[in-house]
């Protein structure tokens, strides 16, 4: 066709993102913007889009590269090291959540679907693309046909379940710390307020309101390209030590050394969005998330939606169950630690958009959108780190030998 070309390709793709956008706001973020966009991405796929669409935009191969670990690095420049260690409850709930997730499933769906297929869905269910691969080779190697395309099928549609579910936890967790904020019995300082407004994605924090070890680069030297340049050398390294300590994906050292760094002075706070390239990175990593639809066929679909739809259920039934029990013993809200669980269906970047967007969508005061961000955005991040990046990977590993 003569009218396409990688401009055309991105083109429709970014319409695609918008149209999620808009939806996200005129609906104050109770549809979320990538529950809309991975839905048109799908239709996208049965119809009009090529196959090829993301790649031919010439995004994937950058964020394939380059945008979803420097986004990821990112990150670690918005979450203070206190911020990382306070999460130790985050990291349980998550737990607990997976493990109630499996056991039900386990003991549950064998009653209802084939137990092959429960065996190749849970470890995609419980997390990301890796678990699903690692799945669905396995199931390949056994000659489990069905159950390799249950494994990718899993992984395509799972965060159309967890999206919807994790904007009703987020928005009833959102109403009642306004709720506590209105009261006026916090009390908080305003260098406190001023710390809870340098959370999130696109905050630009003051680093002159920071304690770090080194001074701080003159603004006239500390250009855009040159805090790129930090950020990539912050990748860099980290993909070194992933390669020492290949134990830890390096996707998890991004996180943990661009925190480090940061609190040394090395990174800049809120590095890309000082940089003003924030979106383009982000846009990136979110595409490499639709790009994975393409292989969810209808027929796929069609041949599996009966079993899937029965394993997300229950799935998401057990993990609630265990992160009300849990919540409950760690005196956590219970709408935040579903939440939490729930970003094993989706993982980052969806996770910090997803929070993001909800509490821009409940207030427009900027006190009120750093409180809220500075409850829930850290523990959303690192739940997503813990779910999909890390036990998801493990869940894969033993049940790929049960297949």
């Amino acid at each position: 066709m003569v009218m396409y070309n990688a401009f055309l390709a991105l083109i429709v793709v970014a319409i695609a993102y918008v149209i999620g956008e808009w939806i996200s706001e005129i609906t104050h973020a109770w549809v979320p913007s990538i529950l809309v966009t991975s839905i048109i991405f799908l239709i996208g796929y049965w119809t009009i889009f090529p196959n090829s669409i993301a790649e031919d935009s010439g995004l994937i191969d950058f964020a394939g590269k380059i945008a979803v670990l420097m986004f990821i690095t990112h990150i670690g420049t918005v979450i203070s090291l206190k911020q990382l260690i306070e999460q130790w409850k985050t990291v349980v709930i998550c737990l607990v959540g997976l493990l109630g997730m499996v056991a039900l499933c386990w003991f549950i769906c064998p009653l209802l679907i084939d137990k092959t297929l429960m065996i190749a869905g849970l470890p995609p269910l419980t997390g990301g693309v890796v678990a699903a691969l690692t799945m669905q080779s396995a199931a390949k190697e056994a000659g489990l046909e069905t159950a390799a395309v249950f494994a990718i099928a899993m992984y395509s549609v799972q965060g159309l379940a967890g999206y919807p579910i994790t904007a009703v936890c987020l928005h009833k967790e959102g109403r009642k710390l306004l709720k506590e904020w209105r009261s006026g019995e916090l009390n908080l300082s305003q260098e406190e307020i001023d710390k809870m407004k340098s959370v999130g994605l696109t905050a630009i924090a003051n680093d002159n309101d920071i304690k770090k070890l080194l001074p701080p680069v003159p603004e006239k030297f500390n250009t855009p390209v040159f805090i790129i340049a930090k950020v990539a050398f912050s990748v860099w390294l980290s993909t070194i030590v992933g390669q020492i300590i290949p134990q830890v994906p390096t996707i998890v050292w991004c996180l943990i050394i661009s925190v480090i760094l940061t609190k040394i002075g090395i990174l800049d706070t809120s590095s890309l969005s000082r940089a003003n390239t924030y979106t383009i990175f982000m846009f990136a990593a979110m595409l490499s998330v639709f790009a994975g639809l393409k292989n969810c066929t209808p027929s796929m679909l069609l041949s599996i939606i009966i079993p899937m739809i029965i394993m997300i259920v229950i799935g998401v039934l057990g993990m609630g169950i265990a992160a009300f029990v849990i919540s409950k013993i760690l005196k956590m809200s219970f709408p935040l630690a579903f939440a939490n669980g729930l970003t094993a269906l989706y993982g980052f970047p969806c996770d910090a958009i997803i929070t993001e967007s909800t509490c821009n969508a409940l207030t427009e005061d900027p006190d009120e959108r750093g409180y809220l961000m500075s409850k829930m955005f850290p523990s959303m991040v690192v739940g997503g780190f813990v779910t999909v990046t890390i036990t998801s990977v493990l869940f894969a590993g033993y049940f790929a030998t049960l297949l």
